[in-house]
């Protein structure tokens, strides 16, 4: 039967006397024949672990109420430059979940984590030894890194998307007088894999906590600190690649292991520590005093992600 002739067949149920016991199997019949089969299968289990959720729950009219303006406030938060529900999705867990199961990443490979509530579109590009801050916003630091791929081969062109917040732990976005991106740019790896900017000693900070999130977190007696970190988001132009999203968190901070996105990995903690070189600084025109990171990320093909994919399928399948 095609398509168009199962539609035509198609006999909606009769949606009357819905009890506890049968309101999800109708909630899914109603579904017609030309729905997107995939869409359908997230949606029928989304109502499936709902419904369950509620009936093990047994949650009252009033509580259903609250998270329903939750939400309401969440999508009040959000503008071009702030996503409140990314941020629920981080401190929930659900998005380094999703990430995980989307981005596998074999042995050799810098591992992905979350892209976190702050990253905009508007980035400047920046040439390689130009810095993404402007000057005063906190420590001065030297970032030196490469992109190679799993082969250890050096990849040329690649587009490096950098975020961070200043010194007191704010990025640019938290800012009313935003007047144009900072501590935020674009760089492009060379003919070596490298690039290389300077950019401000990153800090802990708390998440945002004038909204939903934030409450949240207080009534669950949870701290709303991220450890310091600085973003990453790889692109290399064409079809070979997977995109990259990560972060590096720099060793000793206090908050590694409570993270309130949960997005720390052991394979991104960074060391960090003061150039004390003079042929460093005079090459890359900083102080001998000013903070250096380095570091090789390493990029998958779509190949290898998919090849690995499969192979975590079959595993599970035989489980």
């Amino acid at each position: 039967m095609s398509k168009d002739d199962a539609a035509s067949a198609y006999v909606p149920p009769q949606l009357l006397d819905l009890t506890i016991d049968n309101i999800t199997a109708n909630t899914k019949l109603v579904n017609g024949p030309s729905a997107d089969p995939r869409l359908k299968f997230l949606i029928e289990k989304l109502v499936d672990h709902l419904h369950d959720y509620v009936r093990e729950t047994q949650i009252t009219n009033e509580e259903w109420m609250v998270g329903l303006h939750c939400l309401t406030r969440c999508g009040q938060m959000c503008t071009d430059i702030r996503q409140e529900f990314i941020l629920l999705s981080d401190v929930l867990g659900l998005t380094v979940l999703v990430d995980a199961l989307s981005n596998p990443k074999p042995p050799a490979a810098t591992e992905s984590t979350v892209l976190g509530p702050f990253h905009t579109n508007d980035a400047p590009d920046v040439a390689n030894g130009d810095s993404i801050a402007s000057p005063g916003k906190g420590e001065r630091c030297l970032v030196i890194a490469t992109v190679n791929d799993t082969d250890e081969k050096p990849i040329e062109g690649a587009k490096i998307d950098v975020w961070e917040t200043d010194g007191h732990g704010h990025y640019d976005i938290e800012y009313d007088e935003r007047h144009r991106p900072d501590m935020r740019g674009i760089l492009t790896s060379n003919k070596h894999g490298e690039f290389y900017f300077k950019c401000v000693r990153p800090v802990s900070y708390s998440v945002p906590t004038d909204g939903p999130v934030g409450q949240l977190l207080k009534k669950l007696d949870r701290h709303s600190i991220r450890p310091a970190h600085i973003h990453f988001r790889i692109n290399v132009p064409g079809d070979k690649y997977s995109e990259l999203v990560t972060t590096l968190f720099l060793r000793g901070d206090p908050h590694l292991t409570t993270d309130a996105a949960f997005g720390v990995k052991r394979s991104l903690i960074v060391n960090v520590g003061r150039i004390e070189d003079a042929s460093i600084a005079k090459k890359y025109d900083v102080d001998e005093q000013d903070w250096l990171i380095r570091w090789d990320f390493v990029m998958t093909t779509h190949d290898e992600v998919n090849a690995l994919k499969k192979s975590l399928e079959r595993k599970n399948n035989t489980l």
